[in-house]
């Protein structure tokens, strides 16, 4: 079923239960805020996976994301990359 408003369509899908408790589990281990932001990020993977955009990160990017890390585990913003991934 799909409905729309004048931004955005709206999904209900029905999932077996076993396929559900194991997305709820994906979704709580690796910091998702619920289960329809993961289903998001899941279709944007499909569909602009080999597009012509380029997410790669430059080595100088990478330098910076991985100073970023050392210095927020540093200060105790963070306990380790793993939670990082988590606060998105």
């Amino acid at each position: 079923m799909v409905s729309t408003t004048s931004t955005n369509a709206q999904i209900n899908i029905r999932l077996p239960a076993r396929l559900q408790s194991a997305t709820e589990d994906y979704v709580e281990s690796y910091g998702y805020r619920n289960i329809q932001e993961f289903i998001l990020e899941a279709i944007r993977d499909k569909i602009f996976r080999g597009d012509k955009y380029d997410e790669t990160f430059s080595e100088k990017e990478i330098d910076l994301i991985e100073k970023l890390l050392v210095v927020s585990i540093e200060k105790g913003k963070i306990k380790d990359q793993f939670d990082f991934v988590k606060s998105f």
